[in-house]
């Protein structure tokens, strides 16, 4: 899963980003503003990271069933976990 991390801690500015976060064509380790909250591309993350983190209390897992994504909140940053589409 690809992993983009959006560097803030309020939902209200975090929802209002989230679609141009979703769609940006950051590569891996980039960084951007996007109305002045810092995201980046940070790399993959393995399966069982998801499965670890979901069990810490202090971490909030929202799903958009829709698009087979997860966001995990904790401390000061949004981790949106996407799906990568497999290439022959």
């Amino acid at each position: 899963m690809k992993c983009i991390s959006v560097y803030t801690d309020n939902f209200e500015a975090f929802s209002d980003i989230f679609e141009r976060v979703v769609e940006s064509p950051l590569e891996e380790n980039e960084e951007q503003e996007v109305e002045g909250i810092t995201i980046s591309h940070s790399g993959d993350v393995p399966e069982h990271y998801l499965e670890r983190m979901s069990q810490k209390p202090e971490v909030v897992v929202m799903r958009d069933k829709s698009r087979g994504l997860t966001i995990l909140q904790h401390g000061k940053v949004f981790e949106i976990l996407l799906p990568v589409l497999e290439t022959a």
